[in-house]
């Protein structure tokens, strides 16, 4: 009898680990398919289930048609920007009539346990010949902004940007009432002065020759 008992035990110990390895299997089956980062040099990898009609920023092209919101751009040229381990791409847009926008498209880190995200900022020309950036507050347009970095970044360009192909890029970056102002200025130059808007990636479609 007791030896029916044990055998009867043994059995069941069996049927519930199987089960438990069956179920085991099944959510991992349910779990999403995490996509792999892009290596170095590569397109981004996209998530197999993300929306197909999503466009990502850091895929343009020189040479590209550029909607942003409601506007029509072509990428003329593109500054691939490196500071101690940062990468960011700025992108320089021509809207027509000899009017350009920069678009800089960088993936900066979450909050602390959040994920990467995409930063985009479309960034336009502020009038200020002959300011250069304090390292403490200054007024633009009656408005106070205070410094949040500054520093040096090596860049590498392409197509047409005006600027050398390889070179050093100096700026120093500012916030005040909700707004970014940046200055630049390749080293030796004159220093120029653009406010930022901040777009959703979402926002950003190309048309592009096949």
């Amino acid at each position: 009898m007791t030896t029916a008992i044990v055998i009867v035990l043994g059995l069941a110990t069996v049927v519930v680990v199987l089960g438990a390895i069956a179920a085991a299997r099944r959510a991992r089956a349910r779990e999403p398919v995490r996509t792999p980062p892009a290596a170095p040099g590569e397109s981004p990898a996209r998530d197999p289930e993300a929306d197909p009609d999503f466009f990502d920023p850091r895929t343009i092209r020189v040479g590209d048609t550029v909607y942003v919101e409601a506007a029509r751009y072509r990428a003329v040229g593109a500054l691939h920007c490196t500071m101690q381990g940062e990468k960011w791409t700025e992108y320089l847009l021509d809207e027509g009539a000899r009017r350009y926008n920069w678009l800089s498209v960088e993936e900066r880190p979450g909050e602390e346990g959040e994920p990467l995200h995409l930063e985009v900022l479309l960034w336009t020309d502020v009038p200020a010949q002959g300011m250069v950036p304090a390292r403490h507050m200054l007024i633009v347009d009656g408005l106070e902004f205070y410094p949040i970095e500054r520093g040096t970044a090596a860049f590498r360009s392409e197509g047409t940007t005006g600027l050398p192909e390889r070179g050093l890029l100096d700026f120093a970056d500012y916030r005040g009432d909700g707004r970014l102002l940046s200055f630049q200025r390749v080293q030796g130059g004159q220093w120029e002065a653009s406010y930022a808007r901040p777009l959703t990636p979402g926002s950003i479609r190309v048309d592009r020759l096949p």
